[in-house]
């Protein structure tokens, strides 16, 4: 005999602070005369508490637009997802909705909605309701595919990894353990290595050496075989806690292992030599990145050259860099500024200058500030010659400087009786999009005046013209007089 659909009871409505957990769902029941006909829900909704007594009705009319029986989890998690969850009022009530469908004798929830549930509590913080799906919902009322087959819903363990490494993420690492634990009475086999991982790195995050190093235990124990990252993180945790000399030990172990180290592994082990002051055995690790053809990275790079330079050893840097470019193992998009400022005060722009030609001969060219840097430290060093002709190599690889160094060493040149040169630079650098300006045009006019050259001066001026630098006759008539005040050298 078919039974008449049940009648939803009406919801009580009372005032909800948004940062709070909204309360455990249960189910009223009130008099027949008080109830809201709604004939179409096979259970009463659970009372909620909402903003406002007039969302009363809204909500229920709401249920009743978009969730029609019967409700299955697919039909459930669509009503979740594109219905409740962009409501500007409802939305937070996805967990009471959630733990509602729960009372539904018919219902069951799967791995989809679990999923959902746990992924969206979990991005926004709301761990105690969390906690209920994951360690009272999932154990006690399974996914439908795992009593259905011999095996654990394969879901379960990405569903977990993701609470587990949202608990990491606040600081919850007690909650991320029992999380841990609960999971592996859930799934067949062993917990893959990256669920490690997370609470090991969990634990070193939050300075909790002596618990990662547990959980590593744990680990082999449990005959899980750890990868490069697994020691990656005990390796620099190691390092953090001043403790090298076991980190060299187990980065030793890692190789015994049959665990290739990465970039990571040596870039760490690097910074440990440099902070124990053993640069030698530093860069003897850089070399052995090369040996295992372990690619270099910028940061490889930002270690061992800005740390050599900083304990005052600029000239090894110079060695080392110079070499690991004739090897090709420069990494594109390392920037040795600080090397060339180093070199620069220090006054050896010789040295800097060669550093630089050497990395450019191997098809690294300099980053523009490395190369402004250098041109200032040869302008004060009084090697224009130098200075013009690495700016005009820059211009060639379209490094533009910056119009005061360029204006600076435009200056220096004519100075010394090379207008002709800085001339021709400037007409480069405007064919490589450099604005010369004013100040520019000035400079070479009046080195064109000193030394008598009134044809290529006038030329100027007339260019000064064109641009509209110049602002009035009596300023034109000015340049034009002292060209002319002084002996033409170009007949």
């Amino acid at each position: 005999m078919k039974m008449a659909p049940k009648k939803i009871s009406s919801v009580h409505l009372k005032p909800l602070e948004p940062s709070k957990q909204p309360p455990t769902t249960h189910v009223s029941t009130v008099s027949p005369a008080s109830r809201v006909p709604f004939q179409t829900f096979p259970t009463p909704l659970p009372t909620i508490s909402v903003s406002s007594p007039t969302s009363e009705p809204q909500l229920l009319s709401f249920l009743k637009t978009h969730l029609k029986p019967p409700i299955t989890a697919q039909t459930l998690l669509h009503f979740l997802k594109n219905k409740l969850h962009y409501h500007p009022k409802f939305t937070h009530l996805d967990f009471h909705i959630f733990q509602w469908a729960n009372t539904i004798d018919s219902f069951r929830h799967d791995h989809r909605t679990y999923e959902w549930m746990v992924r969206t509590l979990a991005v926004s913080d709301r761990f105690d309701a969390l906690g209920s799906v994951l360690l009272e919902g999932m154990p006690s009322k399974p996914c439908p595919c795992t009593s259905d087959g011999i095996f654990c819903c394969p879901r379960i363990e990405p569903i977990f990894r993701f609470a587990i490494n949202s608990y990491c993420r606040v600081g919850k690492l007690n909650d991320a353990k029992i999380a841990f634990d609960t999971m592996q009475k859930l799934i067949d086999g062993k917990p893959s290595v990256a669920l490690y991982n997370i609470l090991i790195h969990g634990f070193v995050k939050n300075r909790q050496h002596d618990k990662a190093l547990n959980m590593y235990d744990n680990l082999l124990k449990d005959r899980v075989k750890p990868d490069v990252f697994t020691f990656n993180i005990l390796i620099s945790s190691y390092c953090k806690n001043l403790n090298f000399g076991l980190a060299l030990e187990l980065f030793k172990e890692m190789r015994a292992k049959g665990c290739e180290p990465n970039v990571v592994s040596f870039n760490t082990l690097i910074r440990g030599f440099f902070r124990d002051r053993k640069f030698e055995e530093g860069i003897r690790m850089a070399y052995e990145m090369i040996k295992l053809s372990c690619g270099f990275s910028v940061v490889t790079c930002e270690i061992l050259i800005n740390g050599l330079c900083k304990e005052g050893r600029s000239s090894q840097a110079c060695d080392v860099l110079i070499d690991f470019a004739r090897k090709g193992v420069f990494p594109r998009g390392f920037d040795c500024y600080f090397l060339m400022e180093r070199l620069c005060h220090e006054g050896n722009v010789g040295r800097a200058l060669e550093v630089v030609e050497e990395i450019w001969k191997n098809g690294n060219a300099p980053s523009s500030i490395a190369c402004t840097t250098l041109v200032e430290g040869l302008r004060r060093a009084g090697k224009i010659e130098d200075a013009l002709k690495l700016v005009n190599d820059m211009l060639k690889e379209e490094i533009i400087p910056d119009s005061v160094t360029f204006n600076c060493l435009i200056r220096d040149a004519c100075d010394v009786g090379r207008t002709e040169a800085a001339d021709r630079l400037n007409r480069l650098a405007s064919s490589k999009g450099f604005y010369a300006d004013k100040v520019t045009h000035s400079i070479l006019v009046a080195g064109y005046t000193r030394e008598g050259k009134r044809k290529e001066g006038e030329r100027l001026v007339e260019e000064m013209l064109d641009e509209g630098f110049i602002p009035d006759i009596a300023t034109y008539n000015r340049l034009m007089d002292g060209l002319s005040c002084h002996k033409s050298t170009t007949g």
